[in-house]
């Protein structure tokens, strides 16, 4: 893939960011095309009647998470014979603006976005609608659409450490490996800390955030563990996170005495599960495909007259363990 976009025989459209990610928010704000901020007097287009095109927008495709999602946008797309052009902010918010911009010029009917900033991707989001486009976000909320479909986040946090607490007899001391500060991230971590306040035996040893990545929990977990040697337990907040604590922990030599739990249900958590001796023990899940396809059902609705209930659409989460990997049906 290129940063052209390019057409495939599905018809969907690849088209990759190669931009750096801005270190700032006045930095981002700073970059965002004056295009992307729309006035009080820019008049507002009626609202597509009919869903012919999708434009899905994810935040990093190198994570598999987003590659799951790009999955379940063909396949939602194909089931409403659509176009769908999928763009990858490479955790670029700026990035996402133009991408906006595009999808006005396009005349895009749908928006389908897993927004980077919560609440800076806003007057995007406004411009968008305003071009009578349904924006539906998908993971992590985005301010100013028209609704979004997500993991219970906070129940993914607390399955994943009633878990892990409980393998730990109910006491001892454990790290806690955080993420960037998306909402659905803090969830988790909320989540988390909901059922530490249940095991006062159990204790926070370090704390510190990785990118979301293998490679940043792999140096953020080995800096906790030069200093808290006699932890048990490890929290990560997904699945790469906590396979670089995994990594971590085997490298310092402690796999049989520290445990990990994740969240997600990756193709790469499911393998790392079922490998032989690994002190990963269990994950709570996320559906990526079916976030996007309860938020074409949201968008169908809200066409039809009949929008969600709610605008926070919530997806269950499920714990999966050694015990239970294999009926697991996954992504």
């Amino acid at each position: 893939m290129n940063a052209r976009s390019r057409r495939t025989p599905d018809k969907e459209v690849m088209n990759i960011s190669r931009r750096a990610m801005l270190g700032a928010s006045a930095a981002l704000l700073g970059s965002i095309p004056l295009a992307a901020c729309t006035t009080g007097d820019e008049a507002v287009k009626p609202r597509t009647r009919k869903i012919e095109s999708i434009g899905l927008m994810v935040q990093d495709m190198s994570n598999p998470f987003f590659a799951a999602m790009a999955k379940g946008a063909r396949q939602a797309a194909a089931s409403l014979n659509a176009n769908l052009n999928v763009q990858d902010a490479r955790l670029d918010l700026a990035e996402q603006y133009s991408q906006i911009d595009s999808f006005v010029l396009q005349g895009i009917d749908l928006v389908i976005i897993s927004a980077i900033d919560s609440e800076g991707i806003a007057p995007a989001l406004r411009k968008a609608r305003n071009h009578g486009m349904i924006v539906i976000g998908v993971d992590s909320a985005a301010q100013g659409a028209d609704a979004t479909a997500m993991t219970n986040a906070v129940e993914a946090g607390e399955k994943s450490a009633e878990y892990l607490f409980k393998q730990m007899g109910g006491k001892g001391k454990i790290l806690i490996v955080d993420g960037t500060p998306l909402q659905t991230i803090r969830d988790r971590v909320k989540g988390c800390k909901n059922v530490l306040a249940k095991y006062p035996g159990i204790k926070v040893a370090g704390h510190q955030s990785s990118n979301n990545d293998r490679a940043s929990s792999l140096t953020v977990t080995t800096d906790m563990l030069t200093s808290a040697r006699d932890v048990t337990g490890i929290w990560a907040m997904n699945d790469p996170s906590a396979l670089g604590a995994v990594l971590a922990v085997e490298q310092a030599g402690l796999q049989d005495r520290i445990i990990v739990t994740g969240i997600d249900g990756s193709p790469e958590g499911v393998a790392e599960l079922k490998r032989k001796n690994t002190p990963f023990i269990g994950f709570a899940t996320q559906n990526p495909a079916e976030m996007v396809r309860q938020g074409v059902k949201a968008a169908q609705g809200i066409i039809e007259g009949h929008p969600p209930k709610s605008p926070k659409i919530l997806i269950p989460s499920k714990l999966y363990t050694r015990e239970t990997i294999n009926t697991y049906p996954g992504w």
